[in-house]
C-alpha cells in the first residue's frame, strides 16, 4: 500500500467549526466542529475521494512537484 500526503487548509467558520479544503483534490471539502474532528473528517474524505477515483479508473493526483508559497499583497479593505 502506497502512502500519499496531502496538504489541507482549515478555515474557522463564523458560526463555529472548521471547513477543510484539500487543494490537490478538487471538490474535496469537509467540515468538523473542532480542529481534531475536522482533520479526521479530512482524512476520511481523502480516502473516499481516492477510492472513487480508482473505482472510475481515474488517475489519483499527488502533490509530487508541488511548491507551496504564501504571498503578501496590499489591498484597500
Amino acid at each position: 500500500m502506497k502512502l500519499l500526503r496531502y496538504k489541507i487548509l482549515l478555515r474557522k467558520e463564523p458560526e463555529g467549526g472548521y471547513t477543510v479544503i484539500v487543494p490537490s483534490l478538487p471538490g474535496c471539502i469537509t467540515y468538523g466542529d473542532t480542529i481534531e474532528k475536522a482533520i479526521n473528517m479530512a482524512k476520511e474524505a481523502i480516502e473516499l475521494y481516492i477510492e472513487s477515483l480508482k473505482t472510475h479508473g481515474e488517475e489519483v493526483p499527488t502533490e509530487d512537484g508541488t511548491l507551496e508559497y504564501t504571498l503578501t499583497v496590499k489591498a484597500n479593505a
